[in-house]
């Protein structure tokens, strides 16, 4: 199974110990002693998800039998609580049995068979990539094909062995879990809510190869906007080579590769951070004027557009990381040697052309405004991106959590806006900006965001936020549900958007 163990070699030290270790189980009083009373689990298997599990089990009161195929050997490496023995002893009275093994092994248990007869077995293997393409049934299917007299419930597949030994507040708390027989899912649902888990019913075994494929996948909800900031950071970077450096080089004979790592970059990151927060608003604005034309609320939106509103946070938090490097890098800049060989050259020029005092007010205030706006707006992405954890989102009711992310966000987008703005000033209106006919950077990276700032004002507009309030509360256009809109229009506003 591709569970996340920890591989234990036979080296020196720190290094040559179990992940569980025997003397840290023993000096908790509730893991040395289980009571007789206490409901008994079986676990067949000996490796290190094995022993994380029967920890994690004997510390929420459970007894637990672990069948070997050498209980002399790996007895040693469980807590002393759990009764180490072999195989066909530790299926005689549990009646929920946990099969802690890879695949290939499930043949070596047929032996067992009479004696698991009318069992639970819980199978929480994982295939790894190959094994996933190659077979066509889950392993749990496998597993109940072997043994038609027992029960096989799919779960724990998607809990690591860290996250037993450590607890689930340091991991994801759900297990998903599917089998057959609903009395198996209810006992097996039991033991995963005394461990301190949230069992997530899943349906039938059938669904098993889904929930077997749910480890094997990396950020599934991460790649299409990492791809969507990869092609904006390209397309950024790209253009503004073509303006900085390959424009001097090609007109004037200048070298200016050395850009290329810091300033080019830095010029970059801002333009995709403030494209991807538009993007995050952008979707919004759609399905607000899409209700609008449809007139209901009951209709579901196009695909591309229900996707693009579920990838918001992905999107946003990507905005928040080009922009923190975007601080970093330009924190950086007056570190490297361009910079102050540039503050040299400079003073170079005003002593050559006798200028005892150089103060250009609109310059100096241009750039302290900058300077706090785009403080300011970052330090509103960052309350954004905190408010995504979900230990953070989960302390907040949904007026709370919509106030953050909704009005704090565009807050966020108005900001950058004005940010990009006074860095700009007056260059889109200047023809030396304009290198191979190119306009500047900011100018680009202005249109998105326009278009949602613009949007998100016509929507405050009373003809038109009146009948989204009433759209979002119930009414169609052409349908039997219409009423008339509360007096108080500002306590509509305040009600949550359905």
């Amino acid at each position: 199974m591709s569970h996340q163990p920890v591989v234990a070699t036979k080296m020196s030290g720190e290094m040559d110990k179990p992940l569980i270790s025997r003397h840290l189980l023993d000096s908790d009083g509730s893991l040395a002693e289980v009571p007789s009373e206490a409901p008994k689990v079986g676990i067949l298997g000996s490796g290190d998800f094995a022993r994380s599990l029967a920890a994690r089990l004997v510390s929420s009161g459970f007894s637990v039998v672990v069948g070997s195929r050498n209980p002399k050997r790996t007895a040693g490496l469980f807590p002393s609580a759990a009764q180490v023995t072999f195989q066909a002893d530790a299926v005689e009275s549990p009646d929920v049995i946990f099969v802690a093994m890879f695949r290939e092994h499930y043949s070596s248990l047929c032996g067992l068979s009479d004696q698991l007869a009318g069992k639970i077995l819980v199978d929480v293997s994982n295939p790894t990539e190959q094994e996933h393409l190659r077979h066509h049934e889950s392993n749990a299917e496998y597993l109940a094909s072997l043994f038609p007299t027992c029960t096989v419930v799919k779960a724990f597949n998607v809990i690591s062995a860290w996250t037993l030994q450590s607890g689930p507040r340091d991991g994801n708390r759900q297990v998903p879990m599917c089998s057959d027989q609903p009395e198996a899912k209810r006992a097996v649902s039991e033991v995963v809510r005394a461990m301190g888990f949230m069992p997530v019913d899943m349906g039938s075994l059938a669904s098993a190869r889904e929930v077997e494929a749910m480890p094997l996948r990396l950020l599934p909800g991460w790649k299409v906007p990492a791809l969507l900031a990869l092609g904006l950071f390209t397309f950024f970077y790209v253009y503004n080579f073509i303006r900085d450096v390959l424009q001097p080089y090609v007109r004037e004979g200048k070298s200016k590769f050395y850009k290329l790592p810091v300033s080019v970059v830095n010029t970059t990151l801002p333009c995709v951070a403030y494209v991807l927060l538009s993007l995050v608003y952008l979707p919004g604005v759609l399905a607000a004027a899409l209700q609008l034309r449809r007139g209901t609320k009951y209709r579901r939106f196009p695909d591309w557009l229900d996707h693009w509103l579920q990838h918001r946070k992905q999107l946003g938090l990507l905005s928040f990381l080009c922009a923190a490097l975007h601080a970093l890098y330009s924190f950086c800049l007056p570190l490297g040697r361009v910079n102050r060989y540039e503050v040299v050259n400079l003073a170079i020029k005003q002593v050559l052309a006798n200028k005892s005092h150089l103060w250009i007010e609109e310059e100096v205030w241009r750039m302290e405004i900058y300077l706090s706006l785009g403080v300011l707006a970052l330090g509103t992405l960052s309350l954004l991106a905190v408010t995504s954890l979900p230990s953070i989102a989960n302390s907040l009711n949904w007026r709370e959590f919509s106030f953050v992310q909704s009005t704090l966000g565009f807050v966020a987008l108005v900001l950058s806006t004005l940010h990009t703005l006074t860095y700009g000033w007056t260059r889109a209106f200047e023809d030396s900006h304009y290198k191979f006919y190119l306009p500047p950077t900011f100018t680009l990276t202005l249109l998105v965001p326009c278009v949602v700032i613009l949007a998100k004002a016509l929507f405050l507009l009373p003809c038109f936020s009146r009948r989204l309030s009433r759209i979002r509360r119930g009414w169609e256009k052409d349908g039997a549900a219409k009423f008339m809109l509360p007096m108080d229009h500002a306590l509509a506003q305040k009600t949550s958007h359905v």
